[in-house]
């Protein structure tokens, strides 16, 4: 079939041992590659129940039809497993260079199964997969072993790239992330500690192999044309120009920044954390993946002051909303230095900064005894440190937010959804947000559907009902197509349907009528279910918000009421064709 390799390589980390099989042409065109093909190998392969941190869990890496080709936006991975962090499904992406290499071998998906005995390094290439030792590299941070392991691959053919894990995945802190091109993070529900428990540091990648597209010459005319139409265009200019920082204004003049863990809506420092402060406080270039013409990553350099000199790239908005909004400290030279040391221990970022102001409000409020308060940068630091080494209070926070609020009867006030923590768009001033959070099948993730791109921009007022459930789900649907294609999200509003459909035409051959994309989207968007519902996932316990939202107003009087909540959800289920209680109909699941 066009777009896809036709290969899928198992590796058995026990016997060190590979095969290599043919995927069902049938299962490529009902559910592509990327998220769908990752889905699907995920639920047919993991026995029922298993321990996300045991040999029996599948560690799932998929490029997709776009990877390696001339599609903008396509140079992204995706990896699928159960997740450590919330006990249900996992999905996470990350872009840069690495995943061009990764698709240059040769694989549609590769399948880590069972565990290595020892720390390894795993090279492979379009002939298969050669185990190195990595008892050298283990307890390294992430960046210096991709640095390290990238010298597997030196002097061989082709494009060239590799995944690492640091310290926090090697002590299977439940967020640990896989890190590639040195700041760049498959970075929630915790697949670095996955990778951890099955001991493998390191994977590279080398090759020349191509995926045979269905038709090239007119993907060479929709590349060159689309970047002719869309290089000037006003979104693609603000990310060049600012990047994801961009919003830390517009959510604090939204009143929707989460703030002193979910407590307020608005910063009053956020000026000094904004996109302007990092340009200012900062030497700062545009950095893009490969195939990319937005470049919206910020690889910046402080000038001055305790951290002068660090070079990462980053913070994103996520990061300065978690440590800026959610810790209030309010400098982005500390934002930046703690971006660092969350990329080198190989933690979320998201998850850490809620960790991190969950742990300050718990001593405000006299529920523990640490030495951390809000604005405390320093403290902050400290306790990351303690969570990658699972050390004292690291421990309880290393077990993620479920645990920690258990353990200091704060389960009430413990902002999260299946165990994973929001991103920074508080759903009481953008209530589809909430409808996004709890329905999505990782946890409270803001990227299955960025709905917070339709309530900000109008298209969708937040406090009206009507219409909301169905463009939600036309934008979780689409975005679910970017996923199994592999395409950046970013590129939303240049890839309509239209787009969508072309691209699939001239990569895999397939239909671009739009109810053909939508039944792919449905395809994959029920096997996810059937996962979850398989582990265990009861929607009347796991698909709704935190109390908070419900009950405490921000201090602009917003507040998400349990009717509106209740009346999307029930939307939701009906247009999905689910039953009025979230489940199948075609099964007991």
């Amino acid at each position: 079939m066009f777009g896809f390799h036709g290969k899928i390589l198992f590796i058995n980390l026990e016997s060190r041992s590979f095969r290599i099989e043919k995927p069902d042409p049938d299962v490529l065109a009902a559910y592509l590659g990327g998220k769908g093909l990752g889905s699907y190998l995920l639920y047919e392969h993991n026995p029922p129940n298993c321990d996300p941190l045991g040999p029996e869990n599948n560690l799932i890496f998929a490029c997709g039809p776009a990877t390696g080709s001339l599609i903008w936006g396509g140079c992204r991975y995706g990896v699928y497993t159960k997740s450590p962090q919330t006990g249900f499904y996992s999905e996470s992406y990350a872009g840069g260079r690495a995943p061009e290499a990764m698709d240059a071998a040769g694989y549609d998906a590769i399948v880590l199964q069972g565990q290595c005995a020892a720390p390894t390094v795993l090279e492979i290439e379009p002939g298969g997969v050669h185990f190195h030792d990595a008892s050298n590299l283990w307890g390294l941070d992430a960046i210096s072993t991709e640095e390290k392991a990238l010298e597997i691959a030196s002097g061989k053919a082709g494009r060239k790239g590799a995944l690492a894990i640091g310290p926090a995945g090697e002590n299977l802190v439940s967020f640990a992330v896989i890190e590639n091109d040195k700041w760049r993070s498959a970075g929630r529900t915790g697949p670095g500690a996955v990778m951890g428990s099955k001991k493998v540091k390191a994977m590279v990648f080398w090759g020349n192999a191509k995926r045979p597209m269905a038709s090239p010459a007119r993907l060479r005319e929709f590349s060159r044309d689309y970047a002719a139409e869309s290089k000037e265009n006003a979104s693609v200019q603000a990310y060049k120009s600012k990047g994801t920082p961009m919003m830390v204004q517009v959510l604090n003049k939204a009143g929707a920044f989460p703030t002193r863990y979910w407590k307020q809506g608005y910063f009053e420092n956020w000026e000094k954390i904004s996109a302007e402060a990092l340009h200012e406080k900062c030497r700062v270039t545009p950095a893009a993946c490969a195939k990319c013409f937005m470049a919206c990553g910020r690889r910046g350099t402080v000038l001055n002051g305790p951290h002068k000199g660090l070079t990462i790239e980053g913070p994103e908005y996520e990061t300065i909303y978690a440590f800026g909004g959610l810790c209030a400290i309010d400098s982005i030279e500390e934002i930046v230095f703690l971006n660092h040391l969350c990329d080198s221990l190989g933690m979320d970022t998201i998850t850490s900064g809620n960790l991190c102001a969950f742990a300050m409000e718990a001593v405000e409020q006299g529920r523990v005894d640490l030495p951390v308060r809000y604005g405390d940068a320093q403290g902050a630091a400290d306790l990351l440190r303690k969570i990658a080494r699972r050390e004292g209070v690291g421990d309880v926070l290393a077990r993620g937010i479920i645990h920690a609020a258990r353990e200091w009867s704060m389960e009430d006030q413990a902002v999260h959804v299946k165990g994973l923590e929001p991103a920074g768009y508080d759903p009481r001033v953008l209530k589809g947000m909430g409808l996004a959070y709890a329905t999505s099948p990782r946890g409270a993730c803001h990227l299955r559907s960025t709905f917070y791109k339709a309530e900000l921009s109008g298209m969708s007022q937040p406090d009206e009902l009507e219409g909301k459930v169905e463009l939600y789900i036309d934008f979780e649907d689409r975005l679910t197509l970017f996923d199994a294609l592999i395409l950046c999200r970013f590129y939303r509003d240049l890839y309509p349907w239209d787009a969508l459909g072309e691209i699939m035409s001239i990569t895999c051959g397939l239909s671009p009528e739009k109810t053909n994309l939508q039944q792919i989207a449905k395809n994959i968007a029920d096997i996810v279910r059937r996962f979850n519902l398989r582990e265990g996932m009861d929607p009347a316990i796991h698909e709704t918000l935190p109390k908070a939202f419900f009950s405490q107003a921000l201090e602009s009087g917003q507040v998400l009421s349990p009717k509106f909540f209740r009346e999307m959800l029930t939307e939701y289920y009906r247009l999905r064709g689910w039953t009025d209680s979230g489940l199948l109909r075609d099964s007991s699941l």
